[in-house]
């Protein structure tokens, strides 16, 4: 049996990336392909469990990205192998990009540190395609929710986001073989355009 494709959708908190997640499953399935869709921190039982503590409680950074990757770790072991290995497609809402983004960029967590958790954890498997929703700092702020009590992360100052923002665009460079920058300002109809571009490649 063939082995599935592995897609990641990341981008700061505000770009946009989860509103897609459902249409790229859909284009999927449409061509008779089994989906899985998932997200991190969390995915599994123990993994949300994790994520309650991540979003919410303040603890030493080493600690927070210590969780992240075994929540990852976890995550690998009871859902995105399983299903690739019988031949589904996964697409997560942020892995292991998140991570240098979010604890190397935004917290500066040095990133010798994070890759010794990346060959740990999943020492061989990276996505097949990782989208990077992007937008200007202030267009993501605006999209909050203003409804929701914000989490840990989206309770930080700007300098954090753009932190974060520009770790994930050095790390699009850095691995531009798997990266696709969308640029999320623009209206959804276009942005979709573009994904169903981008999946028929796959």
């Amino acid at each position: 049996m063939a082995s599935g494709k592995f897609i990641t959708f990341e981008g700061i908190d505000g770009a946009g990336k989860s509103t897609h997640i459902p249409f790229v499953a859909e284009l999927l399935r449409a061509r008779g392909l089994e989906v899985v869709t998932t997200r991190e921190p969390g995915g599994t039982e123990l993994g949300e469990r994790l994520r309650e503590l991540l979003l919410h409680q303040k603890m030493h950074l080493e600690t927070e990205a210590l969780l992240m990757f075994a929540s990852r770790r976890e995550h690998l072991a009871q859902v995105i192998e399983p299903a690739l290995a019988r031949g589904a497609w996964v697409i997560s809402d942020r892995f292991s990009d998140a991570s240098f983004a979010y604890q190397g960029g935004g917290r500066q967590l040095s990133r010798d540190k994070l890759e010794t958790l990346e060959r740990l954890v999943h020492p061989t498997l990276q996505p097949d395609l990782t989208l990077l929703f992007d937008v200007p700092l202030e267009v993501a702020r605006a999209r909050l929710d203003a409804e929701r009590t914000p989490d840990k992360f989206e309770q930080e100052r700007a300098d954090f986001f753009q932190a974060t923002r520009t770790e994930y665009l050095r790390r699009a460079a850095e691995f531009a073989a798997r990266f696709r920058i969308i640029d999320s300002t623009r209206p959804i109809a276009v942005i979709q355009d573009e994904l169903r571009g981008l999946i028929a490649t796959l």
